[in-house]
């Protein structure tokens, strides 16, 4: 990736967001197969989707690490909340249909 300074253009700094957006989509699609994965890990050792003190925990994190990158943490926090309310629901359709199989 360029820097924003060497980035001369429109047309190259398009091409360069396009190229974080696949990267970013990727990363959502590895995190997404990770869920699938603790939703099976739960299921094992009967574990409810959500855990309350987890979910504070990565939106601590979240917050720090935006903060550390010069991002608003509350950006951050708003985005997460999104992902994990989805990561939740996708645990509970799984775990879910584990009861019946």
């Amino acid at each position: 990736m360029k820097s924003p300074a060497q980035i001369v253009s429109m047309a190259e700094l398009r091409a360069e967001i396009d190229l974080l957006d696949a990267a970013l989509v990727a990363a959502l699609a590895d995190r997404a197969r990770l869920i699938d994965r603790a939703a099976e890990l739960k299921r094992a050792e009967g574990m409810a989707a959500l855990v309350p003190e987890r979910v504070a925990e990565v939106l601590a994190h979240v917050r720090s690490e935006a903060v550390a990158r010069g991002l608003d943490p509350a950006l951050a926090e708003a985005l997460w909340r999104q992902i994990i309310d989805w990561a939740i629901a996708r645990e509970e359709e799984a775990l879910a249909r584990g009861k019946d199989a």
